[in-house]
């Protein structure tokens, strides 16, 4: 028992159970509930009870000798229930309703947060005498130190003690540091990343009150003050320190696989301060590395399952880690907490979203393209037109299809163009409103096809003209920029250049002479596609006026099937103008015979006067 070696982080048990149970959105009750049924359940697991009944049975004294990493939980998780109630009972003082008893409930929340120090304290000293028996690590050590470093400070702040509280936050800062320093891996070194996060605040209102003239900086704070007071603090600290980096050394060979890529955006990299976002954003650099393998393989590459498949991948790692940073974010906006705020408070958790949901957008729109390729290239190029006699083999889902994976580009692009990130980068949105216009023109040019086999040609020929509309937007908005993120980007999600351009602007060309030539032929440029059985060619149009013509016998020596009405049809057109106009006649009414006429001056220049 002596012998085994004792796995504790602290830190992360701590940081994982508050996200667990209710410390995201501050919800102190809940985590205190939590706390209190987990130490239940660890002390019935390591036989630590008191015994049934009235009969009180003292438990035996906790050594080093004895002790499990259960029963370090079980003292962590009594100082994270104190804490909590203390949390609890200090927000339900400052309530309106509890006016008369505010101060009974601070004194029962200074008594819980005393008692939290004090289990913290004991847990301290257990990993202490294990660290010195060998049998926990350094790194483990320093994590309870840090762990009981800042609950000593926030109490000494809560008591006004500024003085000694910022001495406590800045020793246990510069020991974060140096615990991300040393972190073998990427999720340790975002933990270490985390709670420096939460500290600095503090350590910034303490200097504050203390009257401290750059009190906004930090990390000159914690050099100064960590420097100066560590040894004093924590007992053998350099030589903690130093046992730290060469188990770092150590560890750090083996773990290449966990360590996370480097993130850039614009030249400056994405900072990621969360271990969860580590464990997804892992599995999204790991997806990635398969597909670039993939893309690399040439005998792969034509084969679009294989592709998709490879996309669907990296898509589906995406979409996890956008759901991870999505609940940073609302939590973040909830609990109104500035723990995921990056110093100076730039690329927060928000930007990471962003950028987050970027990569996603971009992958996805790759994806359909691909897909769009490989729909294409089962039958012709996508700019070339199927020859006249080659129509009928072309399969009538075919352009339907393209214009679906065109319409889901279509989405992601102006879901591209309204993230906050790309609206930043003048470029860049420059380079989205350009893809979003000649993916519209790509749209109409694919969706005209899909109106000429059912001979829809009026509606065929007004797509290629919004499409030429469409060209022209991308043209003059290539024009506006000097740069085109990306293109120049590795790997580009969608390249576009004037030759693209200019190459469909070609077909959208040809395609619609085709379809007037088309047209034309089909019942020569009428807007109406209903033609009548019965309708006259146009050689007859004037002669008709003056012939009388007899369309079922024209078209019984035609061939054509005989129509119902063909007398009525062969009925001469001068003798129905002749009886038009005799009933014309007899409907118009003959005029009335003039009045007598009346002598003098009146009848005599009525006329003039406008008078009968």
């Amino acid at each position: 028992m002596t012998d085994s070696i004792v796995m504790f982080k602290a830190l992360q048990l701590a940081n994982e159970q508050r996200n667990a149970y209710g410390m995201r959105y501050n919800d102190f009750a809940r985590y205190r509930k939590h706390c209190a049924n987990r130490t239940h359940r660890l002390r019935s697991t390591l036989k630590m009870t008191h015994g049934k009944g009235r009969e009180f049975k003292k438990l035996p004294a906790l050594t080093p000798e004895i002790v499990k990493d259960g029963h370090l939980q079980l003292l962590l998780l009594e100082a994270e229930r104190a804490w909590a109630y203390s949390q609890e009972l200090t927000a339900l003082a400052l309530l309106p309703a509890n006016d008369d008893k505010s101060s009974t409930l601070r004194h029962s929340a200074t008594g819980r947060f005393r008692r939290a120090v004090n289990w913290s304290t004991q847990l301290l000293s257990l990993c202490q005498s294990l660290f010195a028996a060998s049998r926990l690590s350094a790194e483990n050590l320093l994590q309870i130190t840090v762990y009981t470093l800042i609950l000593n400070g926030r109490f000494l702040r809560y008591r006004d003690e500024f003085e000694d509280a910022l001495i406590q936050m800045s020793v246990a800062r510069g020991l974060l540091d140096e615990l991300a320093a040393s972190a073998s891996t990427s999720r340790d070194q975002a933990l270490a990343t985390l709670f420096s996060d939460e500290v600095g605040p503090e350590i910034r209102y303490c200097a504050h009150e203390l009257g401290r003239t750059k009190a906004y900086d930090i990390d000159g704070i914690v050099s100064e003050i960590a420097g100066r007071h560590q040894n004093h603090i924590v007992e053998g600290c350099d030589t903690i320190i130093k046992k730290l980096r060469s188990e770092g050394d150590a560890a750090g060979k083996g773990a290449n696989r966990k360590k996370l890529a480097e993130l850039m955006w614009e030249g400056q990299p994405v900072p990621v301060r969360n271990p969860e976002l580590v464990d997804v954003l892992l599995k999204v650099q790991e997806a990635d590395y398969r597909l670039d393998a993939f893309e690399q393989d040439p005998k792969k590459v034509g084969t679009s399952k294989k592709g998709v498949a490879a996309y669907d991948a990296i898509l589906l790692a995406l979409s996890d880690a956008e759901d991870a940073a999505r609940k940073l974010v609302e939590a973040h906006q909830l609990s109104g907490s500035s723990s995921s705020v990056a110093p100076g408070g730039v690329r927060d958790i928000h930007f990471v979203h962003a950028y987050i949901v970027y990569q996603l957008l971009s992958r996805r729109i790759q994806r359909d393209l691909l897909l769009v390729s490989a729909l294409l290239s089962s039958n012709s190029g996508p700019q070339v037109r199927p020859q006249k006699a080659n129509l009928e083999h072309v399969d009538s889902r075919l352009f339907p299809a393209v214009v679906k994976l065109l319409d889901t580009v279509l989405q992601s692009l102006n879901q591209m163009r309204a993230l906050s990130i790309v609206d930043d980068s003048p470029d860049l949105a420059s380079a989205v409103e350009a893809r979003l216009s000649f993916i519209k023109a790509r749209r109409c040019f694919f969706l005209a096809r899909s109106y000429t086999p059912v001979k829809k040609y009026a509606e065929a020929l007004t797509l290629i003209q919004h499409a030429n509309i469409h060209v022209r937007e991308t043209q003059s908005t290539l024009s506006l920029s000097d740069a085109d993120p990306i293109s120049a980007a590795t790997p580009s999600y969608y390249p576009l250049s004037n030759e693209n351009v200019a190459k469909l602007e070609g077909a959208l060309s040809s395609e619609g002479l085709q379809l007037k030539r088309d047209w034309f032929a089909y019942n020569g440029g009428s807007a109406d596609s209903a033609t009548r059985l019965d309708k006259k060619p146009l050689f007859f149009d004037i002669a008709v006026n003056y012939i009388a013509l007899d369309m079922g016998r024209l078209r019984e020596r035609a061939g054509l099937a005989p129509i119902e009405d063909s007398e009525t049809v062969a009925q001469p057109v001068m003798e129905k103008r002749q009886a038009a106009i005799e009933k014309a006649r007899a409907a118009t009414p003959e005029p009335k015979a003039p009045a007598a006429s009346r002598g003098g001056l009146g009848s005599l220049l009525g006329g003039w006067w406008g008078k009968s």
